[in-house]
């Protein structure tokens, strides 16, 4: 027994239709059928060259952002990988200070906004308390008094 395709690319009239159908309804539909009827025996080979395109990439850009752990592979001579193992131990702690560091920073900088943002309050609410005097030394200020 066969296996055929009912919708196959290639100028059928079934792939006509659907793309007549697809411009009708909704432009991009009939321009991907179009697509599909033009290009579409291309697809299994579309799908290896990407396929083949992302693992080059990977490849080429597999650890950037990542953290590999180097000391994974031996170098054969223990003199280079104990150098290399005391070398990522102190990078690892600089790492760690410099967070720290940086949390530090965040902690001043939160805390100095704080400060500015309660100077301005303070400020307002002395000009506020400033401004009600003046209004409470017989100047109506716009209240309706019951008498």
């Amino acid at each position: 027994m066969t296996q055929t395709q009912a919708l196959r690319p290639g100028w059928t009239p079934l792939t006509i239709a659907m793309m007549v159908l697809g411009f009708v309804f909704f432009w991009p539909l009939g321009l991907a059928m179009l697509a599909y009827i033009i290009w579409g025996d291309r697809i299994p080979e579309f799908r290896r060259n990407a396929k083949s395109m992302k693992a080059d990439f990977s490849r080429s850009f597999g650890g950037c952002g990542a953290r590999k752990s180097w000391n994974s592979a031996p170098s054969g001579n223990a003199a280079f990988d104990d150098y290399r193992e005391a070398e990522l131990r102190r990078l690892d702690e600089e790492r760690r200070r410099l967070e720290d560091e940086r949390a530090e920073f965040e902690t001043f900088v939160r805390n100095l906004r704080r400060a500015r943002d309660q100077e301005e309050f303070d400020r307002f609410k002395a000009d506020r308390d400033r401004a009600r005097p003046q209004a409470a030394n017989g100047e109506n200020d716009g209240r309706i008094i019951d008498l």
